[in-house]
Formats: C-alpha cells, sequence, structure tokens
C-alpha cells in the first residue's frame, strides 16, 4: 500500500515537473522568437518643453495669481512685483524731459536772435562800406582842389579824418561780422547738445516705462504651472526663475536603443509604447528622428580615451518617437514618466 502511495507521487511529481518544463519551454520559445523579430529598449521617458519664467527686473512681488500646478492661457497675467519706486522715477526723468524741452527752445530763441544779428551787421557792414567808398571819392577831390589852392589844409584835414573814420568803422563792422557767425555756431552746437540731451532723455524714459512693463509678468506660453519658488513680499532679483510652465498639449518620447539595435530603425517606423504607470494602455508612436550623435557626447564630460587603453562598451542613440493620438491620453501622459518601447524588426 505505501509502495502503492509513493509510485503515484512519483507519477504525480513528474508529470508536474513535465508540464513545467513545457510551459517554460513554451514561454522560453515565445521570447526567443519575440527577441528576433522585435526591438526593445526601457531606457525611454516621456519629454515634452518646459518653459522657464523669469524676471527680468528686481523688485518686491506683489501679487501672484496662480497656485502650484494651475493650468494658464498665453499672456495670462500671473506675477506682478511693485512698481512704486520705477514710477516715481518716471516721473522724475518726465518732468527732466520738460527742462530740457525748455532750455531747447530758448536755445533756439537765441539763435534765431544771434542770426537776425547777423543780419543786421551784414547791413551795418554794406551801409559803412559805402561810407567808406564817399570819403575815399571826398578825399580824392579835396586833395585835387587843395592842389589849386580852392580849400584849406584844415578841410583837407578833416576829410582825411572822415576816411580814417570810415575805414576804422569798416573794420569794426567786420570784426562784429565774424564774432556773429562764431556766436551762432556756438548756439548751433548748444542746440545739437540740447537735442541730443532730449533723445537720451526720451531713450531712458522708454528703458524706465520697459522695465516697468516687466513688473507685471506673463506666461509665454500655453501649460500648467509647476511648483512656485516665490511668495508675496519676496524680493526677486532680474534673471531669477520663478517657476516653469509644462507644455501639457505636445508630448514625445527619447528612447536610449543600444547601437546594436539600430539596422531595423528608421524614420517614419511604427512602434509600441508601454507606459508603466498605465500598462493596460495600448499607445502607438511614430519614430521621428535619429541623433547623430550618442548620449555620451552629450554629458557635461564626455569619454575621451586619450591613453590608448580602449574598452569597448555599447553605447546608446537618442530615438525622438512622437506619440499618436495624444488628445486621447492627454489625461495620462506627464513629462518625465518611465515607457517601455517595442519595435518590429
Amino acid at each position: 500500500m505505501e509502495q502503492q502511495k509513493k509510485e503515484k507521487q512519483a507519477k504525480i511529481r513528474k508529470v508536474v515537473i513535465g508540464l513545467l518544463l513545457i510551459v517554460a519551454l513554451y514561454f522560453g520559445i515565445k521570447k526567443v522568437a519575440f527577441s528576433l523579430t522585435h526591438e526593445t529598449t526601457d531606457n525611454a521617458q516621456i519629454e515634452t518643453s518646459i518653459v522657464p519664467v523669469i524676471a527680468r527686473t528686481s523688485g518686491y512681488v506683489k501679487t501672484i495669481a496662480i497656485k502650484d500646478y494651475d493650468s494658464v492661457q498665453q499672456n495670462q497675467l500671473v506675477v506682478e512685483l511693485d512698481d512704486a519706486e520705477l514710477q516715481a522715477i518716471l516721473e522724475e526723468q518726465k518732468a527732466d524731459l520738460l527742462q530740457t524741452t525748455a532750455d531747447v527752445a530758448n536755445a533756439k530763441a537765441q539763435l534765431e536772435n544771434a542770426t537776425l544779428s547777423l543780419k543786421n551787421n551784414k547791413g551795418i557792414i554794406d551801409l559803412r562800406t559805402i561810407r567808406q567808398k564817399k570819403a575815399l571819392n571826398d578825399l580824392t577831390r579835396d586833395q585835387n582842389l587843395y592842389k589849386e589852392q580852392a580849400i584849406t589844409k584844415k578841410q583837407l584835414d578833416e576829410t582825411e579824418y572822415q576816411v580814417a573814420s570810415a575805414n576804422q568803422e569798416a573794420n569794426n563792422a567786420q570784426t562784429e561780422l565774424a564774432i556773429a557767425n562764431n556766436k551762432i555756431a556756438v548756439l548751433r552746437e548748444a542746440l545739437n547738445k540740447a537735442n541730443a540731451t532730449i533723445q537720451m532723455k526720451q531713450a531712458k524714459i522708454k528703458e524706465t516705462e520697459l522695465k516697468l512693463s516687466y513688473t507685471k509678468i506673463t506666461t509665454p506660453s500655453t501649460g500648467k504651472i509647476g511648483k512656485k519658488n516665490i511668495n508675496i513680499g519676496q524680493f526677486v532679483q532680474a534673471g531669477t526663475p520663478m517657476f516653469s510652465i509644462v507644455n501639457d498639449s505636445s508630448y514625445w518620447v527619447v528612447a536610449n536603443f543600444k547601437e546594436s539595435q539600430l539596422e531595423s530603425l528608421h524614420e517614419g517606423k511604427k512602434v509600441n509604447i508601454r507606459i508603466d504607470a498605465f500598462p493596460d494602455l495600448n499607445v502607438q508612436g511614430t519614430i521621428l528622428s535619429l541623433s547623430d550623435a550618442t548620449g555620451a557626447k552629450f554629458s557635461l564630460l564626455p569619454p575621451d580615451n586619450s591613453s590608448g587603453n580602449f574598452i569597448k562598451v555599447t553605447q546608446r542613440i537618442p530615438v525622438k518617437i512622437s506619440i499618436d493620438n495624444q488628445a486621447a491620453l492627454k489625461n495620462a501622459l506627464r513629462a518625465g514618466m518611465s515607457v517601455f518601447i517595442t519595435v518590429d524588426k
């Protein structure tokens, strides 16, 4: 009886082992057949564009209109910095511009007066030239009369004096004309300088107005806010990252295949994507492009064997894969999720 029981148990054990071997052989053959007809990698994750929102001017945070992980639209106002100091600077600059504008008007008036004086000086020169010519003619006539003793020496001296006076007045008028020309040149330079000062002050006002516009921070794109790095009342420096916007409308996969797997990969080929977080989802994708360099070449310190002791290591090539039917999968997709990629050979 005991012997029959042992024989029966031995037969059952053999049957179980045989079944296990058959199952193992079945799955082994299936796995080998699958590996012969497919390329796979689990070195892959979902990617999207992440845009940092950076302060372009310094200031204290006045208001924050968003919370962590909020959805936002492009050009939506999300943060406002205190602009009281910039407003005061702008008012001062505008008042300074008005003062400079008045200086320009004054310089123009002085230039116009100098121009009128110059015309007057030219008229005086013409008049004194006529007087000089008349005095010379009188002198010539009186000299002839004196030779004929028709006039006295005193009268001739008086005529010579008139000529000397006319010559001196003509010389003085020429000097005054030169002074007037120089004055006009100086006034023109002063006017040009005042105009340049106005342009400089206008540029400063535009710069301040631009900084004022930077105190109202809007979103550069549509998406979802990440974690905020600021709070109300906090002082932020220009260039400080405040938060990031994740583009939740466009996702893709970057899969790092071994270089020995590239033979069957090409642009446009369909792939199967299994998301680790949602293994039951049937996600399809299409290969968009293959990188022209290995992942190691993009690292901060790429391996560079300068000693000559080269050890061959299988490299990985980044492959960009689009996700088909993203609209239906939008709620399931997250940047950074791990995925498993399968491609037919």
